[in-house]
Order: structure tokens, then sequence, then C-alpha cells
């Protein structure tokens, strides 16, 4: 229920802070920077962290729909869920670089501070707003509730994935798992704070977090996970799933199957040969 009502705050005050964002001075250099491509900066890193990104925003590679869609009825739509998925996550990405990118020029920030522009560009244009702390105590509340379901979508792998479906379990290992969790991600919350110098190969405790879970563990989950799908269950299997709650027809199913058993293996193979060096283009 709080999900419920606190996805559609954030997402009227994305759309408030794109709105006021592109009236900012210079806001079109962000807009130009954001969405003009420059094909000479394309490298298999920039790739492979695209990639990364992408399996992150869609928790793919660590089961994460895996685990949810075992929770669904026989008559949900899955290929119309997937799709409504990518595009909303296509649309509120949309969004936040037009948040923020028009106010990095405007203002004179760097556009490759990381993380961080989350909390030093987005007060600033909530400053040009009548209200605007207001509103940036509900963006940050309503931003904590977005944070807490993509926290508990990845308690419920462990718990569902350790419990086998034991209620009497459940509970306990939801706190324990929360609790580990919690106390392994001290020294990422403390990266940009009193832990800011501690580095390992010029790189923080977040910066080698969120490089190691999005650029390696998860296209690497999903590596598995497409290599095992096709090999281990059996097709009419899938198909048979795949229909259920739609009218997918034969020929959108077996596009999927063979881009998921040939085409996204060897794509992630590609990449990954490339950046450690044993391929190079």
């Amino acid at each position: 229920l709080v999900s419920a009502v606190m996805m559609p705050i954030l997402f009227l005050l994305f759309i408030l802070l794109v709105l006021r964002s592109l009236t900012l001075d210079n806001a079109m250099e962000g807009v130009k920077f954001l969405l003009v491509p420059h094909f000479g900066d394309l490298t298999p890193e920039s790739v492979l962290f695209a990639l990364g990104q992408a399996f992150f925003t869609l928790t793919l590679g660590v089961s994460v729909m895996v685990t949810y869609s075992s929770y669904l009825p026989k008559t949900q739509n899955v290929p119309r869920s997937a799709a409504s998925i990518v595009m909303m996550n296509i649309i509120v990405t949309l969004l936040a670089g037009l948040a923020i990118f028009p106010a990095v020029f405007s203002f004179g920030f760097q556009p490759n501070e990381g993380p961080t522009l989350l909390f030093t560009v987005l007060p600033a244009v909530f400053e040009q707003l009548p209200f605007g702390t207001l509103f940036f105590i509900g963006f940050l509340v309503a931003f904590l509730f977005a944070a807490l379901t993509s926290a508990f979508s990845m308690v419920e792998i462990i718990v569902a994935t350790i419990g086998k479906g034991d209620e009497k379990k459940r509970k306990k290992l939801s706190w324990t798992s929360g609790l580990l969790i919690f106390l392994v991600g001290i020294p990422c919350c403390l990266s940009y704070g009193v832990l800011s110098d501690a580095v390992i190969f010029d790189k923080t405790f977040f910066d080698i977090a969120d490089f190691t879970v999005s650029n390696v563990l998860m296209p690497l989950g999903a590596l598995l996970i497409s290599l095992f799908i096709p090999l281990k269950i059996p097709k009419h299997e899938l198909l048979a799933e795949m229909r259920n709650g739609s009218h997918a027809g034969k020929a959108f199913f077996y596009t999927w199957f063979y881009l998921l058993r040939f085409i996204v293996p060897l794509a992630i193979i590609i990449v990954f040969l490339n950046l450690i060096g044993i391929l190079s283009f």
C-alpha cells in the first residue's frame, strides 16, 4: 500500500523537476549531453557498464524476476508485464536524466560525479521551486521507499531460496538477512563521508561494490541464467508458461528463445573477454 502511494508521488515529483530543470539557463547543453550520441566514446568497457546498468535497473542476473514471477497467478500475462516493466524503466530513466543533466550544466557541476549528483544537483533544482525544501523532503521520503522496495526484492531471493517456502522460518530469515546486509552496507554508506579516504585500487568501498555487482556479478548471473533455461527446461514447458494468461504466438516465443540461447550469452562473453584483454576491437 505504501509503495502504491509513494511510487506515483516520486514519478510526479520527477516530472516537476524535469519541467523546472529544462527552464534553467544553459539547460539545452545538458539535454544535448544526455541525448546526442558520441560514438567515438563508445568502448567495450562502456558497453559492459551499460550492460551492468541495464541488469541493475531491471534487476536481471540476480533472479529477482524469477523469484517474483513464482508468486504470480497463472492468468498473469508475462510478456505484457515484461514489456511494461521495460517501458516504465526507460521512461523513468529519461525523466531522471532530464531532471539532472540540464541542472548540471546550468549550475556548473561536473557530469561525471556519479551517484553523488542525486544529492548535489537535485537540492539545487528544488531551491528554484516555491516550497522547494518541503518538496525535497517529500522527494527523499519517496526515494527512500523506492530504495526499500528494491532492497526487499533482494532479501526475498535469500529468504525464498533458504526458507524453501517454510513460513515458520520466514520471519527469522528476513531479520537475519536484513541485518547482515545492513552491516555489510555500512562501509558503502560511509564511502562519501568518514571513509572517503579509504580506497582500494583508487576505488572507495561503494565504487568497488557498485562495479563488482553491476559489471561482474549481474552479467555473470544473467549469463548463467541464459545458459541454464534453454538447456535444462524443456521447450514445450517454456512455451506453455509464456502462453499462460497471454496469446503469445510461436514466432514471438522462438525469437525470444533463440536470442536467449545464442545471442545473449555470446554478447555477454564477448564483452567480458574484451574487458579482460583476451579479445580486442
